[in-house]
């Protein structure tokens, strides 16, 4: 198995947060950001970004699929994740590019670690398999109370995918587990996804441009 770390030149960043938090739209914000800025980057989705990643997504988040174990669910973000490294994060760190990724292993800890209350333990060795051992550099949360995320989701009236009809409770230990994770990892960093978009945004910016002084003039 190789080992990202032995071939880092480049940053890794993330996004992270529950369902309709707007981690998405601060992710494509961001990568508009650095198009300005003209730095060298890529935007990656997990599970997804490579045609292999992209059809297990496909089968992750399909409604059909209710007899799913979640012990398969796990393996099958680990499986896209893998993918995910070898095929794209890897050769980008290699160009010394810098890499944008909506959501990562943080997810898995807090969705199925925390949500489906796998063991921690197993899921971490999991996450390392899946990562191929790499960890990104900097992630951020974006971080919102389920109830206003669900509020979001009717009013747009989006159609839930497999996880995201789970429920309340469950979006809840998702949001709980995050902030595990975020007390205990001092490369995430908090954002209070209850604010207008452009004051999320400038936040995060705030934050990459102090941590990351080499990308930015």
């Amino acid at each position: 198995m190789s080992n990202l770390k032995d071939h880092k030149s480049g940053y890794f960043i993330t996004f992270e947060g529950i369902d309709y938090s707007g981690k998405s739209v601060q992710t494509n914000l961001f990568c508009q950001y650095l198009m300005e800025k003209k730095i060298d980057y890529i935007s990656l989705r997990d599970p997804g970004a490579t045609r292999i990643s992209e059809q297990i997504r496909k089968i992750l988040l399909d409604n059909s699929h209710t007899e799913m174990s979640d012990w398969t669910e796990l393996l099958l973000y680990e499986a896209a994740r893998a993918q995910m490294v070898e095929q794209s994060i890897l050769p980008a760190l290699a160009e010394n590019k810098l890499i944008v990724c909506d959501r990562f292993f943080d997810s898995t800890t807090a969705y199925q670690g925390y949500g489906r209350k796998l063991d921690l333990n197993i899921v971490h060795n999991a996450n390392q398999i899946g990562s191929c051992g790499y960890t990104p550099d900097l992630t951020f949360l974006i971080d919102l109370e389920p109830k206003t995320a669900l509020q979001r989701r009717t009013r747009i009236n989006a159609d839930a995918d497999r996880l995201e009809s789970e429920g309340l409770e469950f979006q809840n230990r998702i949001r709980n587990g995050y902030l595990q994770i975020a007390a205990h990892e001092k490369r995430v960093h908090i954002v209070n996804g209850n604010q207008a978009v452009e004051n999320i945004h400038k936040e995060i910016i705030d934050i990459f441009s102090a941590t990351y002084q080499g990308f930015v003039d």
